[in-house]
């Protein structure tokens, strides 16, 4: 199983922290879309590292169109000869129209068209096919050599692999059909990942013809530890404010349901329009919390993680949190790549 981290969204210690996620061992080093961009900071990490995979876990899909999100991946995988992976996430509705001012419709096939349209980009770059790409969402069909990059860019590693994030079952099989890996969103059970995700991912690779093999699933990461009762309390508190924010998003709503949890999204959503962030954190049980996270010391994290995972996720995605003991992370690790 491989294991990665994140870097630094300040662009003045980027490098420094990819450098670092490199010699601690890390596979692979992931920024997300929140108070900065989720690209640049990769230009930074590409330039200082060597063999590092590196990937926007996730970038919003929606907030952009495909021509653009083609030229970022396309240079990016260029300049880390082969190391970037698009990750892509659809976000809610209102972040997309509120927040981004931007259209909002059928997120699921307008996902799909996305991929395909950036898909679609490349094989025009790569192999001078002409670009004749006409969908529902997305038209491209002007392309000029003065708008083309070189094709010999990206020398012999191709095309970016593109990864998608989702919870619900369409998005799901959106990422099985046209994508080349899934990445599990925290808020996901191993009782929701078989039952409803693995299925549905399947579904998709059938609809193009293909199977699981050699699609790679980056795993749920909620876990709490720590050095000490201190660390482990705090870890603690913030998962349960975590997964109660989840929790009051009606698009995940379906998880808590699954497990019987019925009703506690309603609450948790009227308490998220109050602002009562706290007294939503108390309503994650001891239960819920341990559904949804590993909870132990540090040497327990690995071998829950693979018992939960182990056969189906090629990959984990999680901050180390404990940084003042990296001798028991190093471990950690080590116990997840061997497996």
């Amino acid at each position: 199983m491989k294991v990665d981290g994140g870097i630094s969204f300040e662009l003045s210690k980027a490098a420094a922290s990819a450098r670092e996620a490199e010699a601690a061992g890390y596979d692979g080093a992931w920024t997300a879309e929140t108070a900065h961009d989720p690209f640049l900071p990769h230009v930074l990490a590409a330039e200082h590292t060597e063999r590092l995979e590196l990937g926007t876990s996730i970038a919003v899909a929606f907030a952009r169109n495909p021509m653009n999100l083609a030229n970022l991946a396309w240079d990016l995988q260029s300049y880390s000869k082969g190391r970037f992976i698009l990750g892509l996430g659809s976000q809610i509705k209102p972040h997309i129209t509120k927040r981004f001012s931007m259209e909002w419709s059928h997120p699921a096939p307008r996902m799909r068209e996305m991929i395909l349209a950036i898909r679609a980009i490349w094989d025009t770059w790569q192999n001078g096919t002409p670009l004749a790409f006409r969908g529902e969402f997305y038209t491209h069909t002007l392309m000029t050599p003065f708008f083309t990059p070189d094709r010999n860019d990206l020398g012999d590693f191709g095309v970016p692999r593109i990864f998608l994030a989702g919870v619900g079952e369409l998005m799901t099989e959106v990422a099985g059909e046209v994508c080349d890996g899934f990445i599990c969103h925290g808020f996901t059970t191993e009782r929701y990942l078989r039952e409803i995700t693995l299925p549905a991912l399947a579904r998709g690779r059938a609809k193009a013809g293909k199977t699981m093999d050699g699609f790679e699933i980056v795993g749920p990461s909620f876990v709490v530890t720590g050095n000490d009762e201190a660390e482990m309390a705090a870890a603690e508190q913030g998962t349960r404010q975590q997964i109660a924010f989840y929790g009051s998003t009606p698009a995940y709503k379906g998880v808590l349901e699954l497990h019987g949890w019925n009703g506690l999204h309603e609450e948790l959503n009227a308490l998220s329009k109050k602002g009562g962030w706290v007294e939503m954190g108390n309503l994650v049980t001891d239960e819920i919390l341990n559904t949804f996270a590993v909870v132990g010391e540090p040497e327990q994290v690995a071998p829950e993680l693979l018992r939960r995972y182990g056969d189906v996720v090629g990959r984990i995605s999680f901050y180390a949190p404990y940084r003042s003991n990296p001798d028991r992370w190093r471990q950690v690790m080590a116990d997840l790549q061997a497996a």
